[in-house]
């Protein structure tokens, strides 16, 4: 079932994201040569606690920390550890709190150093999709309306779009209905209205489409070993289009 938030849930999912947002503009400073995906997550808790809020995936199905940090041909779930980051790598930073009851989501991708054209091209194509996929966000619109921005321009670069996995309804719950996909299959999907609250979340790869799942349950990577980006929003849907509650500017 689909759930509309009130004024007052958008107030606190509001505070949320904006925990969400401030935690991975720090981060992304952070992640330099050298530096361990594990030092990022102790990073991003320690601050989610100072600020009143509590990490949304540690302990979320059993996920054991809380960052996710999806590194090249990692896509998504990638769990922080005593890897280093080195020149030419992209990491993705995935985070989540619950703050008074309610969720916040957001993530984006991060070039290591020097990365080459071709992956810079991948970043930039996935985040105009996110932001193309959000343009769509207004009432009497469809869920379908969102993916088919988000396919086609994906796409028409040349780069391929994750089927096994996509964006969600987010509240109370990390993941509620409905399940947004990045691409677009039989019927417009449910209508759009006020109050819904998504978190809209691109994964787009440089290569095959196809994805495997490793053997720790979590981290899910490309099935030829091409890199893969992601970039995600909170977005709410007023009355006059839609608010992106995850954005810091």
């Amino acid at each position: 079932m689909i759930t509309l938030k009130s004024r007052r849930e958008l107030g606190i999912m509001r505070d949320a994201n904006r925990i969400v947002g401030e935690i991975l503009r720090e981060l992304k400073p952070l992640c330099r040569p050298g530096v361990t995906t594990e030092e990022l997550d102790r990073f991003a808790e320690e601050k989610t606690l100072r600020l009143g809020a509590k990490p949304a995936f540690k302990g979320y199905r059993g996920y054991p920390k809380s960052l996710c940090t999806s590194i090249n041909q990692e896509v998504v779930h990638g769990i922080p550890c005593d890897r280093v980051l080195v020149d030419g790598d992209i990491v993705s930073l995935d985070f989540g709190v619950v703050y008074q009851g309610y969720c916040g989501d957001s993530a984006l991708t991060v070039p290591i150093g020097d990365i080459s054209p071709e992956i810079q091209k991948l970043l930039l194509v996935t985040e105009e999709s996110l932001y193309l996929g959000i343009d769509q966000m207004m009432p009497d619109n469809h869920l379908s309306d969102i993916s088919r921005a988000i396919q086609t321009h994906a796409e028409s670069h040349g780069f391929s779009v994750v089927k096994e996995y996509g964006g969600h309804g987010i509240g109370k719950k990390l993941h509620e209905e409905p399940m947004l996909l990045n691409y677009v299959v039989n019927g417009r999907g449910p209508k759009l209205k006020p109050g819904l609250v998504l978190a809209v979340e691109p994964m787009i790869n440089l290569g095959t489409d196809k994805v495997q799942l490793l053997s720790d349950g979590w981290t899910v990577v490309t099935a030829d070993g091409q890199p893969s980006a992601h970039f995600e929003h909170t977005v709410a849907i007023t009355d006059n289009g839609s608010e992106i509650l995850s954005k810091i500017t």
